[in-house]
């Protein structure tokens, strides 16, 4: 009697972990199937995806005829790869000064212009890509990686801002208080005090930025002409397309792979900061 009754108590958390288990396999195994389908060999590599495992062996052709197309998988993995850091990077100090401004200063519509800020999250990208792409050409900065990564920033900052002020919310007003006592000015006051208590929040904001940026493709496909600036993205389109029409397979998985590796990492390597991040402000 007395060991039923820990067992029937045990029983729902042990049901709880089974479901999350079998869910999580559910989830990976995509990914799993796309890396086995990418080590066929060329002969396989066009063949129905069943089953994921070569009957020749494994074999790298596929990560080879990736990295024959244009200057090689490598530019344009760096092409990405500087965007998404660079776009990270400069999304990171604007919210952070935004969200600071938003939830610790007073100044005249300040509740107004946070509303018009997180508003332009409803505006539809597709409908100001024309604006954007004219404005970028006035200014020099169409195809261009530098324009590439305005035109991301712009679109990250709303949801940005809108997180790094919750985080900023979520620090009680008495730790900024003691600062200001011991003479601590407003930059110093960020600096030293607010950046530890609201570095997850960061941390949430450049990896949502640095994801955006990575994976998209549209902006990329429409402000980029020239081939050697071309992001992962658009040569994954390029793959795809292949000659008369024809589409290799095993190189679009091994694009597909390649594309996972650097999300899958960050991802598990940050995600102790990006959840304590989205909590931020959840709880007072």
């Amino acid at each position: 009697m007395s060991t039923a009754i820990p067992l029937r108590r045990a029983a729902p958390g042990f049901l709880l972990q089974a479901a999350a288990l079998i869910a999580a396999l559910l989830f990976m195994a995509p990914i799993a199937w796309t890396m086995l389908a990418s080590l066929k060999p060329a002969s396989e590599a066009n063949l129905p995806p069943l089953p994921p495992w070569p009957s020749a062996g494994w074999s790298t052709d596929s990560y080879r005829a990736l990295d024959a197309f244009g200057a090689g998988v490598g530019h344009y993995a760096g092409n990405s790869l500087t965007v998404a850091l660079a776009t990270a990077a400069i999304t990171s100090i604007v919210s952070l000064l935004g969200g600071y401004g938003f939830s610790r200063f007073r100044f005249p519509l300040k509740n107004a212009l946070f509303v018009l800020v997180i508003a332009t999250i409803m505006i539809p990208f597709q409908s100001i890509l024309t604006p954007l792409f004219l404005l970028l050409t006035r200014l020099g900065l169409q195809n261009t990686l530098a324009g590439l990564v305005l035109i991301y920033v712009t679109l990250q900052l709303p949801f940005s801002i809108f997180m790094m002020r919750n985080a900023f919310d979520a620090v009680p007003r008495e730790i900024e208080e003691a600062a200001r006592i011991d003479g601590a000015g407003s930059l110093q006051l960020l600096a030293r005090v607010m950046l530890p208590l609201v570095f997850p929040g960061i941390v949430t904001v450049a990896l949502f930025a640095f994801l955006a940026a990575w994976n998209e493709f549209l902006a990329a496909l429409i402000l980029l002409t020239d081939q050697d600036k071309f992001t992962l993205p658009i040569l994954m389109t390029a793959v795809r397309s292949g000659r008369f029409g024809a589409v290799n397979w095993g190189a679009v998985q091994a694009g597909v792979t390649v594309m996972m590796i650097p999300c899958l990492i960050l991802f598990l390597a940050l995600q102790r900061f990006y959840i304590r991040g989205l909590t931020a402000g959840a709880v007072k």
